[in-house]
């Protein structure tokens, strides 16, 4: 008979646990989470007729001298197998991408001034960072300006608009948005 009750009460338990558990606190988070609806959502970007173009949050790759370039990824953009090489910084295959990477980045930016950027170069260690540093869009301003006859000027004021700032002003440092930066130079 105790053991009859000690079962009643372990099963009135495990129900009482799966509703609130299962049901209540993932219905809460839910509802929480929908004050920011923008970042609960996946933070999706769209263009001006409402049609989804990709996320705030995931690098993504862009054909052309029209469009600001993203950080080369291993993963080629993919979310399945997205990473970093595990490369060691002096390994001959990093030595030798990055060097592909250099030569491709200098045929394909004659005109740029300075020296390229180190993300330019470097995959960032998820593949799919959004972000790049604002030395790296301003390098890649003549290509763009060229190919889009646009001025440097207005593609500066639009990098600046682009640009968010480290976390919490201190952490890491400021941003590009690569997909926010060619939406909004979608709209030129």
């Amino acid at each position: 008979m105790a053991a009859l009750r000690q079962l009643w009460a372990a099963v009135r338990l495990l129900l009482v646990m799966t509703v609130l558990l299962g049901l209540g606190y993932p219905a809460v988070i839910t509802l929480a989470a929908q004050a920011f609806p923008t970042q609960a959502n996946g933070s999706l970007l769209k263009t001006a007729d409402g049609r989804v173009v990709g996320s705030a949050l995931i690098g993504q790759q862009f054909e052309g001298p029209q469009w600001f370039q993203s950080r080369p990824s291993t993963s080629d953009y993919a979310g399945t197998t997205s990473g970093g090489s595990n490369l060691s910084p002096v390994s001959a295959a990093a030595t030798e991408a990055i060097a592909e990477r250099r030569a491709a980045l200098v045929a394909a930016n004659p005109n740029a001034v300075g020296p390229i950027p180190d993300d330019a170069l470097t995959a960032s260690a998820s593949g799919l960072d959004p972000h790049i540093s604002p030395a790296y869009a301003r390098w890649q301003v003549p290509r763009v300006a060229a190919a889009r006859q646009l001025s440097a000027t207005a593609l500066e004021q639009l990098i600046g608009a682009a640009t968010e700032p480290a976390p919490l002003g201190f952490l890491g440092q400021d941003g590009v948005n690569v997909a926010k930066l060619n939406l909004m130079l979608a709209t030129q």
